[in-house]
């Protein structure tokens, strides 16, 4: 497995792998691997030639009270993880080679991204598309691959793709779940023994629409109901929001006779860890 810090290294690589036929599958992360990171590294294996994943915690799409200074940085684990999984390059930018001195372009999806985890994250997704796009030009890869857990984003950047005319497939990774249905996250080492135990409940009354859907109802409000009766007794969880809207607006529907997303985030109160989860039904992200 190569390993890759500078810009023009890695432009120079993709420009090598290009000219002898290779395509390239590219998985952007924060590091902090896990199974889910994994999973997506599979999937870029599956469909491309060369699978290059990218590890960079990005300043610009954390807000001023977020948990850039903490989030776990592990290069040396993350460099084991990504080599046992097949990865054939390791990008591993500084900060100062992705935002130079002087750097004041950014990206903006207009939109989607002011729904859901925009409302309370209002600059995050800027930051997200303006790094991806960095990587797409710095890597250009045929595809990039993406986990549903984040659907939210999945949907900014297929949107950024097809406005911007990137010549990039995107492709979605399923959620990878604990045995209890927790969705893994980087961040789920913050939780402390009280929240763990309670987490699980967030994918159960998923589920438990997604039963209720399944034989019959499609009416949002009804499952929606569903969904906050289960989540009102939760001692160590408060919710953020709990939606179900569609791909295309992230528009709350009424009645359910479109593929939909059924979205929610919550914080913890004890570590206020910020948690997210979704599932969609009647099609696939």
């Amino acid at each position: 497995m190569k390993i890759v810090k500078s810009v023009a290294e890695m432009k120079n690589l993709s420009l090598t792998y290009h000219k002898c036929g290779q395509t390239i599958g590219f998985v952007p992360t924060m590091g902090a691997l896990h199974e889910g990171h994994v999973s997506l590294l599979k999937i870029a294996r599956q469909n491309s030639d060369i699978t290059l994943m990218s590890i960079f915690v990005n300043p610009t799409q954390f807000g001023p009270q977020e948990d850039f200074e903490k989030y776990p940085r592990v290069f040396e684990q993350d460099c084991a993880k990504a080599l046992d999984a097949g990865c054939d390059v390791l990008f591993a930018p500084t900060v100062s080679q992705m935002y130079p001195d002087g750097f004041s372009t950014y990206v903006s999806v207009e939109g989607i991204t002011s729904k859901l985890c925009g409302i309370s994250r209002p600059n995050h997704f800027r930051g997200v598309t303006t790094v991806l796009l960095k990587f797409f030009n710095i890597v250009e890869p045929q595809i990039a691959v993406f986990g549903q857990k984040d659907a939210q984003q999945v949907l900014v950047i297929k949107r950024m793709v097809r406005d911007l005319n990137c010549p990039i497939k995107i492709l979605t990774g399923p959620i990878i779940r604990e045995p209890d249905g927790f969705a893994i996250s980087s961040r789920n080492k913050y939780l402390t023994e009280k929240e763990r135990s309670e987490v699980p409940q967030i994918f159960e009354g998923l589920k438990k629409i997604m039963e209720v859907y399944e034989n019959g109802e499609k009416k949002a409000g009804v499952l929606k109901e569903i969904l906050l009766n289960k989540y009102h007794s939760l001692k160590h969880i408060k919710m953020e929001y709990a939606d179900i809207v569609d791909f295309e607006n992230l528009k709350p529907l009424e009645i359910l006779n479109t593929p939909s997303l059924v979205a929610v985030a919550c914080r913890t109160t004890e570590s206020k860890t910020r948690l997210i989860d979704n599932i969609v039904l009647g099609g696939v992200l």
